[in-house]
């Protein structure tokens, strides 16, 4: 039996958070709206390799980061979280390409269950998904969350903990 995916587009999840200033986040790897590569993906032809991130311009009370993967297109109510990653150190303004986590940064299990960085894979056919790359500075130097924590609760736990945020958004279609 054929599965229907047809379903409206899901809000941009941000739009729709209280408002915070923005900072500035690129990437040597990914640009804004474009699709990501594969080797950022969980396809055949994908490696799961995260993508390098650098921010700057952040409030000077940061005292820590969040860094998050979502996709807000994934079939289901929830969306996926992909990738979060708690308790980035103020002293870290970059992750490179396949990141190896600063010294007390953890990754928490996604919604697949592994505790790293799971790229893209939409249903072949499916409509094009957007990947949310966002960072948080925080005003704590740790959310006080274990490696247990679902990645739907740190992100909610920083909203009461964000100065300011970053976004980038790639996309991805197979």
């Amino acid at each position: 039996m054929a599965v229907n995916l047809t379903r409206p587009v899901a809000p941009d999840p941000y739009s729709l958070l209280p408002s915070v200033p923005d900072f500035t986040l690129t990437s040597e790897d990914l640009r804004p709206g474009e699709r990501l590569p594969d080797v950022h993906t969980n396809t055949d032809a994908g490696s799961n390799v995260s993508p390098q991130l650098s921010w700057e311009s952040f409030p000077a009370a940061t005292q820590s980061f969040l860094v998050s993967c979502f996709d807000p297109d994934a079939p289901g109510p929830a969306g996926w979280w992909h990738w979060t990653v708690v308790d980035v150190p103020v002293t870290t303004t970059s992750l490179a390409r396949g990141a190896d986590l600063p010294a007390g940064a953890f990754a928490l299990r996604g919604d697949d269950g592994e505790a790293r960085y799971v790229g893209a894979a939409p249903p072949p056919g499916d409509q094009v998904h957007r990947y949310f790359f966002v960072v948080h500075a925080l005003d704590v130097p740790s959310l006080g969350l274990g490696p247990d924590t679902m990645p739907g609760a740190a992100n909610t736990a920083v909203l009461f903990h964000t100065l300011a945020r970053a976004i980038l958004v790639g996309t991805y279609q197979r």
